[in-house]
């Protein structure tokens, strides 16, 4: 019920992608119908995670994603925690997404290694899931880095994370990044960089994303 590793060498844009979180698991079915009835989009993740939290992200056109982000807001006013709109998200942090909603609805495989020899490793920790999104997406576009995880929400008591490598400069500035915006809003847990890391650090990441 976690994150998916080994998505390779991040760069360029993708699709648009638009994030619901809710606290109320009712409100949560309430707001599926409601926006896939406004727009035609493709559900990501719709699903209850701990600590009681509903997901919904989704994607689609731009204006069709707007559209159903906008009727999103609309239903789950008085229950929302948090939400996102990326138009162009990074195309391999969409892998991870896809693979870490997979999981965490109990539909996913079992999650590649992470390459056994890390430069530096990064690693920013939130209280939402749009805001380590938000985090990674801003962190993959500042410099060259490889994403090796993502953990949205399910058995880590609502938080999410995003961890990824490359050169220590790279890391050190896509952390930098990343977090600043996590913390505009309140939501940055903790930034971290591990420069040289043992070489265990490798299987100890690719492990907490594949903890029941």
């Amino acid at each position: 019920m976690n994150g998916t590793f080994g998505a390779g060498a991040v760069g360029g844009s993708g699709p648009c992608v638009g994030l619901l979180e809710l606290a109320s698991i009712a409100a949560g079915f309430e707001t599926v119908d409601a926006l896939r009835k406004e727009a035609a989009v493709e559900l990501l993740l719709a699903h209850a995670v701990s600590p009681g939290k509903f997901l919904i992200l989704f994607t689609g056109s731009v204006e069709d994603t707007t559209s159903a982000l906008r009727r999103g807001l609309q239903t789950g006013a008085d229950v929302l925690i948090d939400s996102l709109l990326i138009p162009n998200i990074e195309p391999t942090l969409l892998a991870l997404v896809r693979g870490g909603a997979a999981r965490a609805s109990g539909a996913g495989s079992a999650a590649a290694p992470a390459p056994a020899m890390l430069d530096a490793v990064g690693i920013i920790e939130t209280l939402s899931v749009a805001s380590t999104i938000r985090a990674a997406d801003i962190a993959a576009k500042t410099s060259s880095l490889r994403l090796l995880g993502l953990q949205l929400a399910a058995g880590i008591g609502g938080k999410s994370y995003v961890t990824f490598t490359g050169e220590v400069s790279d890391v050190e500035a896509a952390v930098a990044a990343g977090a600043a915006d996590a913390l505009r809003v309140g939501l940055l847990v903790r930034r971290v960089v591990i420069a040289r890391p043992h070489m265990d650090l490798a299987g100890v990441l690719a492990g907490a994303g594949t903890r029941p």
